[in-house]
């Protein structure tokens, strides 16, 4: 129990640590919001290493971080081919996709209002449709191969950016539009010089939210069907093997790939969008 005693007074401290640095003008500052989530996830991981080793639990129920390290460690081939063929094959090609297509067809809905009425609605059918119910489908269609991780990546992000982006056409007021139309602007040089740089923070945010659905498509659908590499068979796989530390060594490459994916995103748009209030806030 000495593992245990050490867990928890560990994590009272660094709460407590954790704590005054956020009340602190220090927090305030681009290093000091990085320490606080830096000892947050470092506490975590060494909390769960005393527990686990304390309370003596089966590395089948749960390893520990350590053990899930030297996994990684020892399986870097292997965790690299699976990354190149889920996230790079099948997430990464399947959102350029998906967010393209639905920033085109958010244009053409905004110039034609029965696209408005009829669209849209069927949209939202769509996007409630469970992604284990159209994977199976989408794979028997395009195949077991990185295609079909795709169109399946494609759905899942679609009607997120699509939506957000017919939001942010609509969010200039009438007097910005009327003052286009003054200088006899066309609709495609409004389109472009006023309506879409307004857009932009809600494609963006459009864009962050397929970011972390991509991934979990790509996986999900892996599940139904895939070659003999990629996260989402390697974790089927190892599941029935009872090899839980290379299933924690797979969701963690997941995760660290999903949060670089969503902060290289968040990089564009601070560069793109540093007029917005919400960015200017950040800084």
């Amino acid at each position: 129990m000495t593992l245990v005693f050490l867990a928890l007074v560990t994590w009272v401290v660094t709460l407590v640590l954790n704590v005054r640095i956020s009340r602190s003008a220090f927090s305030e500052t681009r290093i000091g919001r990085l320490v606080v989530p830096a000892i947050f996830g470092l506490t975590v991981l060494l909390v769960w290493e005393l527990l686990v080793r304390g309370l003596q639990v089966p590395t089948v129920i749960l390893p520990p971080p350590s053990a899930i390290g030297a996994r990684i460690a020892g399986s870097l081939p292997v965790l690299w081919g699976d990354f190149v063929q889920t996230f790079v094959k099948g997430a990464l090609s399947g959102w350029l996709i998906g967010c393209a297509a639905a920033v085109a067809t958010a244009i053409a809905i905004d110039r034609s209002p029965f696209l408005q009425r009829g669209l849209l609605p069927v949209g939202n059918f769509v996007a409630a449709l469970p992604i284990v119910g159209i994977a199976p489908i989408l794979v028997m269609w395009f195949g077991f191969d990185w295609q079909s991780k795709a169109a399946v990546v494609v759905v899942m992000v679609f009607f997120p950016v699509l939506v957000n982006t017919v939001e942010g056409l609509a969010a200039t007021d009438r007097m910005q539009r009327d003052l286009m139309k003054t200088y006899s602007a066309s609709y495609a040089q409004t389109l472009l010089k006023l309506r879409l740089p307004a857009a932009m923070p809600f494609i963006f945010n459009g864009l962050k939210i397929a970011t972390t659905l991509a991934l979990i498509g790509a996986i999900v659908a892996e599940f139904f069907g895939s070659p003999i590499r990629g996260m989402g068979f390697r974790i089927s796989a190892e599941v029935g093997r009872l090899g839980l530390d290379m299933v924690w060594a797979e969701i963690a490459v997941a995760a660290l790939a999903g949060s670089a994916f969503y902060g290289v995103v968040a990089l564009v748009e601070r560069g793109l969008t540093f007029w917005h209030p919400s960015q200017r806030r950040q800084r």
